[in-house]
């Protein structure tokens, strides 16, 4: 039995290095954008802005809708491949890149490689594990992505110390990505096939090969003979409608799937990894300890993924949903006052070290500086207690160009306010999504769905979760910018207390259960 399993973490393993080149992407982006807005010249709080970051989840949209119906035609193992090829391309083409339009079509390819190995990789280790092992196994993934998120922040703020030239540092922290991302692609080849797929396609010689390397004999004949009475009670062979997909006996499985999958994101966790130095930034933190605050938020985002992983096929999915969604809750609630009470003062003494470190930026003219310095004096020494108030009389004191370059330099030295409870608030945040959403949902997804009709579903709500994550992150920084960080944050807590209410509600428990069990429990015959 021990070597079955060292089969199955081995090749539990290999699939969610996808996470991890997942999670690196995603999160890569949060220490370029500083630098790269300046090179393609973007406004602070535009939607092209947002864009630009969340242009890979509009490619994941793409890659939710067809990566469940290309894994059930072609199989889990070539799609897999795929994803690999497509990370391998995004990470070299935004890094070499000096075009906008080229990056953000290169980041929307790789978001097709995002959206299929989201769904496909937790798929795929759900039909190969033995239920016991279930969610610990597919939880792998999700730990994969958080250390992927991990390993970007802290590969940015290497490279932050070790390249200073800051048209250059950008293209190395996205183009880093390419090495894991090509030895993915050779690892992949490694793999079988999943056997749930080998008997949906009548090649039961080779779905029951494989069963016998995940857990011997005796094993592979019990598990086959369940996939195999499964498949038989389906509606048939031919493949699956979405008309299907949609009869009333699947209600309760849209209502969960579609549901989890919608507060998964709306609670704001890739508007925060995406954006983590510059939130850190508008609590006053300079650019070092921007970028090493994110660092922080990727070790706990590491160290609860694995509490998770230890907790989830033994307390069970329902109870770790319920503690993060209060987590969740009272987190950003702390965030969001922090912000409320923040008061803004440029004193004199501020001023002058804005106009200095303003000298420095080689793109301003002597006639800008010199507009610089005249509205500065105007706002210097006046008490501001509300953030939009006090931006909007710096922008039309000094104009719109001096405001989009130094925003971020006016702010760290004009702000008062409790930037460790900001600190605090957002450790406790990604600690409860860490032990809740991220790695329940994808577990959740992976069981609840029939056999026949897992990657056409997957594919649809997988779709739903993209669309939620992009419409985040890409408003996120027009939200900053038009009702504030502490109404934004404030929102966010509320939709973790609507989350709690869902799960309550609908969420079952999964745990311990085979899939063919869920099946029949959640299917209405």
């Amino acid at each position: 039995m021990k070597k079955h399993n060292v089969f199955i973490i081995l090749i539990s393993l290999i699939v969610a290095l996808g996470g991890f080149l997942l999670g690196f992407d995603s999160a890569v982006i949060s220490g370029a954008v500083p630098f790269y807005r300046n090179v393609f010249g973007l406004e602070n709080g535009s939607l092209l802005l947002g864009l630009s970051v969340s242009a890979i989840i509009f490619g994941a949209i793409g890659g939710n809708f067809i990566g469940g119906i290309l894994a059930d035609i072609f199989g889990r193992k070539l799609v897999l491949i795929m994803t690999a090829a497509l990370f391998t391309f995004c990470a070299l083409a935004t890094s070499l890149t000096s075009n906008l339009t080229f990056f953000i079509i290169a980041r929307m390819i790789g978001g097709l490689g995002v959206g299929m190995s989201i769904l496909v990789a937790p798929m795929y280790i759900a039909e190969i594990a033995p239920r016991e092992k279930r969610g610990t196994l597919v939880s792998i993934n999700q730990l994969n992505i958080v250390l992927g998120i991990s390993a970007a922040y802290f590969t940015n703020y290497f490279i932050l110390q070790k390249v200073t030239d800051p048209s250059l540092n950008w293209r190395w922290m996205l183009g880093i990505g390419a090495i894991p991302a090509v030895l993915y692609f050779l690892l992949l080849y490694i793999i079988p096939q999943s056997p749930r797929w080998l008997a949906l396609k009548n090649r039961d010689k080779e779905a029951k090969e494989t069963l016998v390397k995940i857990g011997g004999a005796e094993y592979a004949n019990q598990v086959f003979k369940e996939i195999k009475e499964n498949i038989g009670k389906s509606e048939g062979r031919s493949g699956i409608s979405f008309r299907q997909v949609f009869q009333k006996k699947m209600t309760l499985i849209l209502i969960i799937g579609l549901g989890i999958a919608f507060f998964q994101q709306i609670t704001g966790i890739n508007a925060i990894f995406y954006y983590a130095p510059m939130i850190f930034g508008m609590a006053g933190g300079g650019q070092d300890a921007a970028f090493a605050q994110a660092i922080i938020l990727g070790l706990t985002n590491v160290a609860f993924t694995v509490v998770a992983m230890f907790l989830i096929d033994r307390l069970g999915r329902k109870p770790l949903l319920i503690i993060g969604s209060i987590g969740i809750m009272v987190s950003l609630s702390m965030a969001g006052f922090a912000f409320k009470a923040a008061k803004y003062n440029l004193s004199d003494q501020s001023l002058v070290k804005v106009l200095q470190e303003a000298a420095k930026n080689e793109a301003s003219s002597a006639s800008d500086l010199a507009v610089l310095e005249s509205g500065l004096r105007n706002l210097a020494n006046t008490e501001y207690d509300n953030e939009i108030t006090f931006f909007k009389e710096a922008k039309r004191q000094i104009g719109p160009e001096n405001y989009n370059n130094f925003k971020s330099l006016i702010l760290e030295n004009s702000i008062s306010m409790n930037a460790v409870l900001v600190l605090i608030g957002l450790i406790l945040y990604v600690a409860s999504f860490a032990i809740s959403l991220g790695p329940v949902m994808w577990a959740l997804l992976s069981e609840i769905f029939p056999n026949k009709m897992r990657g056409v579903m997957i594919s649809i709500v997988g779709t739903w979760n993209s669309v939620v994550s992009f419409s985040v992150a890409t408003i996120f920084p027009t939200e900053l910018e038009v009702i504030g960080s502490s109404l934004t944050f404030l929102i966010f807590a509320f939709l973790g207390f609507l989350t709690l209410l869902f799960v309550l509600k609908f969420v079952p428990e999964t745990k311990g259960k085979s899939l063919e069990e869920l099946e029949t429990i959640l299917v209405k015959n």
